[in-house]
């Protein structure tokens, strides 16, 4: 497999999660806008959607979107625990989760990767923020992850978007359980791993 990926970008969730699998896998590093892989090889050949994450499978099929790509990386390593068995509740639970990440966390970041934002435009954006974390808070209260039990793919990714407010100027301290449950996070194995190799950490 080939993950391409941007470093620090949505991308690092699936790269966390086929860290976490054990499985081997070709870590390719997008440079630019979605132009160019580190290699020279032209990206829009890969998706023309020009964004990270893309996942070539060793059939050479090409798989897109992040809430896509989590829950087949886990699905190769069932015994990893990194998604419930297909068909549960839980598993069910794992994708409303993805679904909340993405939608509604992910997104409201996209404002400030907007060349030209006036500050009115930022402080409008951490508001929204603010409320979606307003509800992580209490879901995670009492909790050491999202779904309840185990480190699932939904961990990887709201752990990679929280990994952005330091970025855009939001201190999570204002949520102290988000900010416990993402120093976690990212004190384990495979974060580690994923973060060393695309540069974000030595």
């Amino acid at each position: 497999m080939k993950l391409y990926y941007s470093p620090g970008a949505c991308s690092l969730a699936s790269h966390i999660a086929l860290c976490e699998t054990g499985l081997p896998f070709e870590a390719v590093k997008v440079e630019g806008r979605g132009q160019k892989t580190a290699g020279g090889e032209d990206y829009s050949k890969v998706t023309a959607k020009n964004y990270v994450p893309a996942l070539r499978l060793d059939d050479g099929e090409v798989l897109t979107e992040g809430t896509a790509i989590l829950p087949y990386v886990a699905d190769l390593a069932p015994a990893t625990g990194l998604a419930p068995a297909t068909g549960t509740r839980a598993r069910y639970r794992l994708h409303e989760w993805l679904g909340y990440i993405n939608s509604e966390v992910h997104k409201s970041f996209s404002p400030f990767f907007i060349p030209g934002i006036t500050d009115e435009q930022k402080a409008a954006a951490r508001a929204d923020l603010g409320k979606r974390f307003d509800f992580l808070q209490p879901a995670l209260e009492g909790r050491d992850h999202l779904l309840g039990g185990g480190f699932t793919v939904a961990d990887a990714y709201l752990f990679t978007v929280l990994g952005w407010c330091r970025l855009v100027g939001i201190d999570l301290g204002r949520w102290p359980t988000l900010q416990a449950y993402h120093k976690r996070i990212a004190h384990r194995p495979a974060v580690q791993a994923a973060m060393r190799a695309e540069g974000l950490i030595k």
